[in-house]
């Protein structure tokens, strides 16, 4: 009983901690990355956005056309296809076709794969 009592402060308090303060459960959602960009390049939040959006934008028109999208020390942005396929239906087990599709691929560059396993050049 009496360890008992003097653990049960400590696995509360890693609890609290752990619950209220994981990164990994984190998004950054478009409006912080605005807020990001405002403050990094001294912009106001509306030209921040205006710009993101026109960034996000030519890319969108780029991958679509079937053109690649490099930014070197970030990634590359492509299309790919999906061939055609037999699936199953998970409610019924019976075959059903899927039809062939497009998908967009992201790559991650060399700097950016490096700086998320926080390597050192």
């Amino acid at each position: 009983m009496v360890k008992m009592i003097m653990r049960l402060p400590y696995a509360l308090i890693n609890s609290m901690y752990f619950s209220s303060f994981n990164i990994k459960e984190h998004n950054l959602n478009k409006a912080e990355l605005v807020a990001a960009i405002a403050d990094e390049s001294e912009l106001s939040k509306a030209k921040a956005e205006h710009a993101l959006n026109a960034a996000l934008d030519a890319i969108k028109k780029s991958v679509t056309k079937g053109d690649n999208v490099q930014l070197i020390g970030f990634g590359t942005f492509s299309s790919g296809k999906r061939a055609a396929r037999i699936g199953r239906n998970p409610k019924t087990g019976e075959a059903i076709k899927i039809a062939a599709s497009k998908t967009v691929k992201f790559s991650a560059g060399k700097a950016f794969k490096d700086s998320v396993n926080k390597r050192k050049k």
